[in-house]
């Protein structure tokens, strides 16, 4: 199992984080051993920080979790991710999600409709754009959400000597994970997700996608930013529970991922959640998250436990774990995570 840092709260300035102060924050995530990136797409672009990292480290894995694909179309998104994984030399990782309605009509004025059925079109149009620039072949998609008939030698770049990039589809719903099973090269689970949801619900989708696309497990790839409550002492580790509480309380509020509560008997907790939020009661939302609900949705304690549980409950279930942090976690601390995730247990 690989572990990453999701740099998306720092990068994308969402935390009060600066493009200027990206050196440090990769040469961080290489001292602290860490296998790969993440940037999120929130109030930055998701892919400027990857150029910026592709030149500053050389053994990262570089990925977006996610790039919003609907406020895009599958030409740009295949150029700026051929582009990338030159850059990095066949290290990129194109994370691509849905977001929500209102953002894509009202924020990025983009069309809306049957995000399953786009989402999968938009896939299958990146890659026929790919397989055109490497074939030299004529481009000519045509679906129902997405045309492209146009390619001339002028606009054709070369395609990455390291072939194409994978595409990993973030998913909560049966049909969004079954399509990233039929057509994507991964999934990026929510962070809202526990042990049992993985195993009951999600993995038994994921295996019957890929039956129908003829793969095997091992050729897919599975990534759970996981929920991490840790620090180098209690008041450290005080100030993090806090964070995840309300990260719990903000996601539990959600509607779209009520499914996951329910299957733990917690469909009341949703309720009140989803009402207080709407009287904007934020502040008193996280009281609600008591230890139980915490423990199931986050791994909590000092490092060295948190490392082993991370194993625990996850090795051979998902192949990388990003660590999800809404908090500010000291370098030596992740460090510590870090070298215990990958520590593994005497037998």
């Amino acid at each position: 199992m690989l572990v990453d840092g999701n740099f998306g709260g720092v990068i994308d300035g969402t935390a009060g984080g600066d493009l200027a102060d990206l050196d440090e924050q990769i040469a961080a995530a290489d001292r602290a051993g860490l296998d790969g990136i993440w940037t999120t797409e929130i109030s930055r672009d998701p892919f400027l920080p990857l150029a910026l990292a592709a030149r500053q480290s050389t053994r990262l894995t570089l990925g977006t979790a996610i790039a919003v694909a609907f406020a895009r179309n599958p030409m740009t998104v295949a150029v700026t991710a051929n582009d990338l994984h030159c850059l990095s030399g066949g290290r990129f990782v194109l994370g691509l999600g849905t977001q929500v309605r209102a953002h894509i009509t009202r924020r990025f004025g983009m069309p809306w409709s049957a995000p399953a059925a786009r989402m999968r079109e938009f896939v299958l149009a990146v890659r026929a754009i790919w397989s055109c620039w490497e074939h030299g072949t004529e481009l000519d998609f045509r679906g129902d959400f997405y045309q492209h008939t146009l390619m001339t030698p002028m606009f054709r770049p070369q395609l990455s000597p390291w072939g194409t990039p994978p595409v990993l589809l973030a998913a909560v719903g049966a049909e969004m994970t079954r399509t990233a099973a039929e057509v994507g090269d991964g999934l990026i689970v929510h962070a809202l997700t526990s042990e049992r949801f993985l195993r009951e619900v999600t993995m038994p989708i994921v295996s019957g996608g890929l039956r129908k696309s003829s793969r095997e497990r091992g050729e897919f790839t599975i990534s759970l930013p996981g929920l991490v409550a840790t620090g180098s002492d209690d008041r450290a580790l005080e100030v993090a529970v806090r964070a995840v509480r309300e990260q719990i309380a903000f996601y539990g509020a959600t509607p779209a991922y009520r499914a996951v509560l329910d299957l733990h008997g917690w469909g009341d907790l949703h309720t009140e959640l989803h009402r207080m939020s709407k009287a904007g009661q934020w502040s008193t939302m996280p009281d609600l998250i008591d230890d139980t609900v915490l423990g199931t949705f986050a791994v909590v304690g000092d490092p060295e436990h948190v490392g082993a549980e991370i194993r625990r409950r996850f090795d051979g279930l998902v192949d990388r774990f990003t660590l999800y942090t809404p908090y500010p976690m000291a370098d030596s601390v992740r460090a510590r995570v870090v070298d215990a995730v990958h520590r593994r247990p005497v037998t």
